[in-house]
């Protein structure tokens, strides 16, 4: 546990995004998100790349062994499309796959729009980093980060993160009672 700001990723995947051809409306979404649940003191470490497997490895990389993020949340680059390969890089640079986040976000997804059966969002542990990869689209965003968030600052607390707390009134974080 520390009493410094945990800090948290927040990366985009779009190609178009990372050359400024279309503006990137997932990674405010999910910072904007944050803003609103976690009550305890948290610094964003955004970043904005093309979608080439070997930049979002190394850029996952960074972010969790270089700036120290407990959290690396991702936007974009679940889908079928070849180009689509965040679940890849994910998968590549963690120890430890966490199944159960991609099952919960599809199931919520369908709820929704048909074609969540095609999205391939997972997530995976590196080190003391959770990363968790999410759809592009904010409302999606939105969506799966309500049905993920209330088991994330548990599972931070787990592989030795920061203590993460969220405004009950919003999101009720689970943790088992001791």
């Amino acid at each position: 546990m520390t009493d410094k700001s945990a800090k948290i990723g927040i990366l985009t995947v779009s190609d178009r995004a990372s050359r400024g051809e279309y503006e990137d409306r997932g990674g405010p979404a999910i910072q904007e998100y944050l803003n609103e649940v976690l009550t305890s003191a948290w610094e964003p470490v955004p970043k904005i790349i093309a979608d080439d497997q070997e930049t979002i490895e190394q850029t996952l990389i960074e972010l969790s062994d270089q700036h120290d993020c407990c959290l690396i949340i991702t936007t974009g680059g679940t889908g079928p499309a070849a180009r689509d390969v965040t679940p890849e890089a994910t998968a590549a640079v963690c120890n430890k796959m966490m199944p159960g986040f991609g099952e919960l976000m599809r199931g919520v997804s369908l709820q929704y729009v048909p074609t969540a059966i095609l999205s391939r969002q997972t997530a995976g542990i590196r080190g003391n980093t959770l990363i968790v990869n999410l759809p592009g689209s904010p409302k999606a965003i939105a969506q799966c980060l309500d049905a993920v968030f209330p088991a994330i600052p548990y599972c931070i607390d787990l592989i030795e993160g920061p203590f993460l707390d969220t405004d009950p009134n919003r999101l009720l974080a689970f943790r088992p009672k001791k």
